[in-house]
């Protein structure tokens, strides 16, 4: 196969290691069409973790602990809040975070270890806060699905956020969870766009794959919603309206939004993909956010970091409740989790 002209990458300005550049495409039953590039694969690194179960006192969030098996995501996506904590294992917030992964290989063994220890509280605990649960290379590390056959085993609740559809894989232990009330899903939908998705979210499910996957889980039983996020001024809040009524007739039960977020070192490389595809728009697309964040790119405050604040941002959280009340997206049937069923390892042979 001829080598492809260089194309623009992530965190370059030029690309010069044919960052997309495919070798070979293999497409995929998960909805998604894997790229090999020619000088750079994706480097997954095992990591034996300590601990798994991450705690926050966020009032923004609907949870207060999370397990996340993998650190960096090959999906790539250029807005992605958390690229920063890559920085921490000095790896770049922009190649190395989706190219050199880590992936917790004893995940489930820790899990297991800490819901047994004495004390222990049960409440949901989400997939999906920090990086995806379902991204590519999931398909043969399976770490997400020995995470759920431990919670399965001892009936501890979960939720999901996933852009995968690669989720579906898993629909045995998920459904069997949605039986027992145990599991909730919301599936992140950015735009219906494909070219914009290509660009936005480079390895991720194609928008009509992540549709599917609204439809088949609910169609198994099992509580889904939709996330639209993020969503991006004069990028894709236009397209906010027909989001929700593409995931209302999927089968989406519910609904909730973010607006952008930019920490740190996602800035600059948000700026550099807008210089890239929306030159013209640029100036355009950050005023709009500076407006939202008080003058700046990013707000980490409570209670503003997710939805903004001023006259955008106001008239985005007008438009979606409107367009929620309108679909009857607002239902929240079945995601009251049970968490009286939890069986904690050993918890039977305290019986004798």
């Amino acid at each position: 196969m001829p080598i492809p002209a260089p194309q623009r990458g992530r965190g370059t300005t030029h690309n010069p290691h044919n960052r997309f550049a495919p070798h070979r495409s293999l497409a995929e039953d998960d909805g998604w069409t894997r790229e090999v590039p020619l000088t750079q694969g994706t480097e997954v690194r095992s990591e034996t973790a300590k601990t798994i179960i991450t705690r926050n006192n966020s009032p923004d969030l609907p949870f207060d602990r999370s397990v996340n098996p993998y650190r960096g995501c090959e999906h790539g996506c250029i807005y992605c809040y958390a690229r920063p904590s890559h920085a921490y294992w000095d790896l770049s917030p922009g190649l190395d975070f989706e190219t050199k992964l880590i992936a917790k290989t004893n995940a489930a063994e820790v899990l297991e270890q800490q819901l047994s220890k004495p004390g222990y509280v049960c409440a949901p605990i989400n997939l999906g806060s920090n990086t995806d649960p379902y991204q590519p290379i999931e398909r043969e590390q399976r770490l997400t699905r020995r995470l759920l056959e431990v919670l399965l085993r001892y009936r501890h609740p979960v939720t999901i956020v996933t852009k995968g559809s690669l989720i579906l894989r898993d629909l045995d232990l998920i459904a069997e969870l949605a039986q027992q009330r145990l599991v909730a899903v919301m599936i992140s939908l950015t735009t219906l766009d494909d070219e914009l998705k290509r660009t936005l979210e480079p390895r991720a499910a194609a928008p009509k794959a992540r549709l599917r996957a609204i439809g088949v889980l609910r169609e198994a039983g099992v509580p889904v919603g939709v996330l639209c996020s993020p969503i991006i001024p004069m990028i894709n809040d236009c397209e906010l309206e027909r989001l929700l009524e593409a995931a209302k007739t999927a089968g989406a039960q519910s609904a909730a939004y973010m607006m952008l977020r930019l920490p740190l070192e996602v800035a600059p490389l948000f700026e550099q993909w807008l210089q890239d595809h929306y030159p013209q728009r640029t100036a355009h697309v950050l005023s709009l956010i500076r407006q939202s964040r008080g003058g700046k790119l990013y707000d980490s405050r409570f209670g503003a970091r997710m939805r903004g604040e001023g006259v955008f941002a106001e008239l985005l959280a007008q438009r979606f409740g409107k367009a929620i009340r309108r679909l009857d997206l607002n239902r929240r049937e079945g995601y009251a989790l049970d968490c009286t069923a939890f069986c904690p390892p050993g918890g039977q042979l305290a019986l004798f």
